[in-house]
């Protein structure tokens, strides 16, 4: 089961300074248009061979997408390849936009 993480929560961790790394798992175009300042883009297709880039101990990795579809994929396979702490970011970086930064485009 993968964990999920609430828009608040995530927020309060990063503003607390805690380690946090940000994966985005959606496409490049997607990224360009609208991120989480800091996130690391690898697209859900790509992970599987790029895991190699992942450079991360025990900080908390929390995938994120649009809706938070694909990163619950993405989360799965971080999980399956043995990274300890990984959650995926519930309602995606949609969510974020609605209850943490409005300022951030929608799409």
């Amino acid at each position: 089961m993968v964990a999920q993480i609430q828009p608040q929560e995530l927020k309060r961790l990063l503003d607390h300074g805690a380690p946090v790394v940000l994966l985005d798992v959606r496409e490049p175009q997607e990224h360009a248009y609208c991120h989480l300042p800091g996130s690391i883009l690898i697209p859900l297709g790509e992970l599987p061979a790029r895991l190699h880039e992942l450079d991360v101990g025990d900080e908390l990795v929390v995938v994120y997408c649009h809706h938070g579809i694909r990163s619950l994929s993405g989360a799965a396979i971080l999980q399956q390849a043995g990274f300890p702490n990984v959650a995926s970011l519930a309602g995606g970086i949609d969510r974020w936009s609605v209850q943490i930064d409005p300022s951030m485009p929608r799409y």
